[in-house]
């Protein structure tokens, strides 16, 4: 146990996905495994195990931004020796050509915030587990589920002035959310797999958003790729 999970060691799979909602991952837990145990609960942060086609997983909850996240990780990989952590999270389009519901998969985090610099890791990019993307890719193939790749930019905050065209033209990005970054970095850190799968919420350019309830509950076409990549690992 941590001050942030209650879980037993054991009791949390090699495997968790990570939406950044607890109700989203409750919804997940509800809709897709069989089985499920509510293992964690402090702070609402809630940790579900159970069994996904026969596989057992863990989904568990982030909280929002770069300090949350960074904490519910590293304890995963340190303390409960979870392998494989996919983020499962929505994103606001930086382009055009991006539309509500599709799915992007991070190549690499870029960030303008200082949350690695404290532990001496200089660079504002960071890439993805290679493994785990080869195997999203390929599941998304087999499912026949469109997926965009690209680099995102993880902020600081939700509520800032953006310039977008400095984000999307000198830092390459296509997508702005708020985790990323600091789970690649606990991955590399800790020398374990991280990946990073985002439905889009909103269009930053066109200024198209879905609602809140839609955030918790309409992401199925990421969820189940993140699902059936999870019992491929």
């Amino acid at each position: 146990m941590t001050p942030h999970n209650e879980a037993e060691y054991g009791s949390i799979a090699k495997t968790v996905l990570m939406p950044g909602d607890p109700l989203r991952a409750k919804y997940i837990a509800d809709k897709y495994l069989t089985d499920a145990k509510l293992v964690n609960k402090i702070r609402n942060m809630y940790a579900y195990t159970g069994k996904y086609k026969g596989r057992e997983i863990t989904i568990m909850a982030s909280g929002i931004g770069m300090p949350s996240i960074g904490i519910y990780s590293y304890e995963l990989y340190k303390f409960y020796d979870v392998e494989n952590i996919i983020r499962i999270g929505s994103t606001g389009a930086y382009k055009m050509n991006i539309n509500l519901y599709d799915v992007i998969l991070a190549t690499e985090a870029y960030t303008d915030s200082n949350y690695a610099k404290v532990n001496g890791y200089e660079a504002d990019v960071i890439k993805s587990s290679e493994y785990l993307n080869e195997k999203i890719n390929d599941t998304a193939r087999r499912l026949n589920k469109k997926i965009i790749e690209g680099r995102v930019h993880t902020k600081d905050g939700f509520y800032i002035d953006e310039d977008v065209d400095y984000f999307v033209n000198e830092k390459k990005c296509i997508s702005t959310e708020m985790e990323t970054f600091a789970l690649f970095y606990n991955a590399v850190r800790l020398k374990k797999q991280a990946a990073s799968i985002l439905s889009v919420s909103d269009n930053v350019i066109t200024k198209e958003e879905i609602s809140a309830k839609e955030r918790e509950t309409a992401f199925n076409n990421m969820i189940e790729i993140a699902l059936e990549t999870a019992i491929n690992l």
